[in-house]
C-alpha cells in the first residue's frame, strides 16, 4: 500500500463513505499478503519509503515471478537483486513491462512512477572494472528510490592519479558509495578526501589471499579514515539503500 492510498482510505472514513470495519479489512488486506512460499509485505513502503525488494537468490522463476505479479499489482516499484535469465524470463510472462539488467543482474518495473526523493547526488565509485556489477546493482536501486546518480569506474588505487583527478565529482556528492575488491584501500582514500559519508562495498574480486572478498571487508573494517561505513561483501543493494536515506529530502 502507498501512503497516497492510505490517505485516500482514511478521507473516506472522516467523510463517512467507509465504515471503521470496512477501513480495517483494506488495510488488513494489504498489510501482507501471504502465499504458499512467501508473505509479500505490502506495508513496507509506507514503513520504509520504498517496496519490499526480492532477492532472486535461491528462489525458483515461478516464486520469483509470483512475488514480482502481486507487487506490480499493488501500484508499486519492482526491483529484484540477483535475478538471471530465467528469472527474468518467468516474470516478463507476468509483469510484461519488466526489464533485464544483465550487469547489475536486477529486474526493474514501473520505472515510471519513481519520484524524486533524493536531495543530492550519490556518487558511486569502483576499484577496479571487475567491480562494475556490484556498482550496477547499486546504481539501479539508487535510481529507483528517485536519487540522481553518477559513477566513476576503474579509479583504484594502483593509479591514485586517477581518483585524484576526479576532485570535483567527489566534492559535489552528497553521499559516495566506494566499491572495491582485493585489499579495499581505495574506501580510506576517499574517505579522506571528502566531507560526506562514505559507505564501502567490499567486492570478492581479488586472487586467492582476498578470500572472496574477506580481505577487503576487513581493510575497510579498518579503515583510518573518518566517515566510512561497510556493508557486506558484494551487497550494491544494501548500499545504495542507505545512500538513498541519507540522500532522502526531509519533508
Amino acid at each position: 500500500m502507498k501512503r497516497s492510498q492510505l490517505s485516500r482510505l482514511l478521507q473516506q472514513y472522516r467523510r463517512g463513505s467507509l465504515s471503521t470495519e470496512a477501513l480495517i479489512e483494506k488495510i488488513r488486506e494489504d498489510y501482507a499478503e501471504p502465499l504458499s512460499f512467501a508473505t509479500v509485505d505490502h506495508h513496507r513502503e509506507i514503513r520504509q519509503g520504498f517496496p519490499e525488494v526480492i532477492l532472486c537468490q535461491g528462489k525458483t522463476p515461478a516464486q520469483v515471478a509470483a512475488i514480482a505479479g502481486r507487487i506490480v499489482a499493488h501500484g508499486s516499484l519492482l526491483l529484484a537483486t540477483r535475478a538471471d535469465k530465467n528469472h527474468f524470463a518467468a516474470v516478463r510472462k507476468s509483469v510484461r513491462s519488466s526489464r533485464y539488467h544483465p550487469i547489475a543482474r536486477v529486474i526493474t518495473a514501473n520505472e515510471s512512477a519513481v519520484k524524486k526523493s533524493g536531495g543530492g547526488t550519490i556518487l558511486v565509485v569502483t576499484a577496479g572494472t571487475s567491480d562494475i556489477p556490484v556498482a550496477e546493482e547499486a546504481i539501479i536501486t539508487a535510481k529507483m528510490m528517485g536519487n540522481k546518480v553518477d559513477h566513476l569506474y576503474d579509479v583504484g588505487v594502483a593509479g591514485l592519479h586517477r581518483i585524484l583527478a576526479q576532485s570535483e565529482k567527489l566534492r559535489n556528492a552528497s553521499v559516495v558509495i566506494v566499491v572495491a575488491g582485493m585489499e579495499g584501500a581505495l574506501a580510506s582514500v576517499v574517505g579522506g578526501l571528502v566531507r560526506v559519508p562514505v559507505i564501502a562495498v567490499p567486492t570478492s574480486t581479488g586472487y586467492g589471499a582476498s578470500f572472496a572478498g574477506v580481505s577487503a571487508l576487513l581493510g575497510m573494517l579498518n579503515s583510518c579514515a573518518a566517515g566510512v561505513t561497510v556493508v557486506n561483501i558484494d551487497n550494491g543493494f544494501g548500499a545504495a539503500f542507505a545512500a538513498g536515506l541519507i540522500n532522502r529530502i526531509r519533508k
